[in-house]
């Protein structure tokens, strides 16, 4: 496949350094990214991106055939207006994401569930469902977990790799069980069956001791990804109910199988090799990872305050691995496979920022997770045979207004990059509730052989097949 040069911003007035090693955010006034000045943008053509007609460069990436590699990168909750926000923030109005916008096939799709009971769409998809539809290609209700309406189990991408001698990773910022990590190496009829004691009261076929393929966890530990890093250490401490390791720990369960247990960056960089022989498994906190930012909160009259900007949150751990270095060292262990490797890759607290009407969280997990979409795709412009997808699981609550208005839900006015005012409003639950999960569809952009499958308006479950097609897994027949 040709290496893509792909149309970069003009000029601009203001330049301000963009460093990273995983990422480095500034809480002062311009940050990351060039800036137009207003006198630039109010110029004939001030603000236009394209550089000319782009006909030949648009042909020059759309690539069919096969793919050695694909990375999967999910930014959960990462709707059209998270984008934007965390954009206008971080680079301006007038900026771009390099990883986010560098993709150069993008297409829209469809992100609706169905009712379990009626088999009817549910148009406001939760993740498990979401996740489920990419990984096995098939609509499930919301909460489930690579399973159909009824409770079967539907094959994985990850599995279906792992089935043609593929290496496979699977990481992520919040829990290892949650459900967009979980959809890919797991089974169960509830998302909430982290463990063993969740299991046997809520997902009673799926319990061991039921002669069920046990909890999120148990299965996570016998799917055996080369690479599996996230949170979600404290389920590790149940026992099992039942099989050969009853009575003991996940947490034992895990050393006697075999894996390479990290919970440091440090750690996670000393490691030499990840293979079926010595799988690594990344537990860098007990439940969800900690966020990038912190800022003010939403509120019912938040618009009326001045603008602030974002600050680095103190609780950060100085020890936890940033997303882009967990993606890049994730890829430096993948990929030395003959056949090749699939990675998901889960910028998680997107949504749970969302969730929580946190605008500074939620910004700083977009731009965190842009960093790891930027390693993804150098390493697929520098190997010349892996594609890389990006998208979303789903819409999300907040939405840029107009500035200083108050809306009935809550609002914050941050200073973006622009050294503007941005209006962000949350108005899918009340002031302590947590906010909604909305309906719409969302971005997926590609880039690799298969990527032209992105283009115009598909579906999740389409995605399963268009990366099964660059893979050459052996999925099932449709129908």
């Amino acid at each position: 496949m040709p290496k893509l040069s792909l149309p970069r911003p003009r000029a601009r007035a203001v330049v301000v350094a963009f460093a990273v090693t995983g990422l480095a955010f500034s809480a002062g006034a311009a940050v990351a990214g060039p800036v137009t000045t207003p006198a630039a943008l109010a110029k004939h053509g001030g603000a236009t991106r394209l550089d000319g007609d782009q006909t030949k460069k648009v042909r020059k990436a759309v690539a069919g055939g096969k793919a050695k590699n694909v990375i999967l990168l999910i930014g959960d909750g990462m709707g059209d207006s998270e984008i934007t926000s965390a954009r206008n923030y971080q680079f301006g109005a007038d900026g771009r994401f390099p990883g986010i916008d560098a993709l150069p096939m993008t297409g829209q799709y469809t992100t609706f569930s169905l009712d379990q009971e009626t088999g009817k769409p549910d148009y406001v998809t939760d993740s498990a469902a979401s996740g489920s539809g990419w990984a096995t290609g098939t609509k499930t209700y919301n909460g489930a977990v690579s399973v159909d309406v009824k409770g079967k189990k539907q094959v994985t991408l990850l599995e279906l790799a792992k089935q043609r001698g593929l290496k496979t990773g699977n990481i992520t910022t919040s829990e290892i069980q949650d459900a967009t990590p979980a959809v890919e190496a797991s089974h169960v009829t509830a998302r909430s069956c982290y463990g063993p004691v969740a299991t046997t009261k809520t997902c009673p076929t799926n319990a061991l001791e039921n002669g069920g393929d046990g909890s999120i966890t148990e299965q996570i530990l016998k799917t055996r990804a080369d690479i599996t890093m996230g949170g979600g250490a404290k389920t590790f401490a149940e026992t099992a109910t039942a099989g050969k390791y009853k009575g003991q720990t996940l947490s034992a369960q895990a050393q006697a199988l075999g894996y390479q247990v990290v919970k440091t960056d440090a750690q996670m960089a000393a490691v030499a090799k990840a293979d079926q022989s010595k799988p690594v498994l990344g537990l860098f906190g007990e439940g969800n990872l900690p966020v990038q930012l912190a800022g003010p909160a939403a509120t019912p009259t938040g618009a009326e305050q001045p603008a602030a900007r974002c600050t680095p949150n103190p609780d950060l751990p100085k020890t936890q691995p940033q997303l882009a270095a967990m993606t890049a060292k994730s890829i430096s262990l993948l990929k030395n496979s003959n056949k090749g490797f699939f990675l998901q890759v889960e910028g998680a607290s997107i949504d749970k920022q969302d969730h929580a009407a946190n605008a500074c969280g939620q910004i700083g997990e977009v731009v965190a997770f842009d960093a790891a979409v930027k390693v993804a795709l150098q390493f697929a412009k520098d190997e010349g045979n892996t594609s890389v997808f990006v998208t979303a699981d789903h819409g999300h609550t907040s939405q840029i207004v107009e500035t200083g208005t108050n809306t009935p839900g809550l609002t914050v006015t941050l200073e973006t990059a622009d050294k503007a005012p941005m209006t962000i409003s949350y108005g899918t639950a009340a002031a302590g509730e947590s906010q909604e999960h909305t309906g719409t569809q969302v971005r997926i952009a590609g880039y690799g052989p298969q990527a032209a499958n992105v283009v115009g308006l598909t579906d999740q479950t389409d995605l399963h097949f268009t990366i099964a097609r660059a893979l050459k897994l052996k999925t099932p027949a449709k129908g």
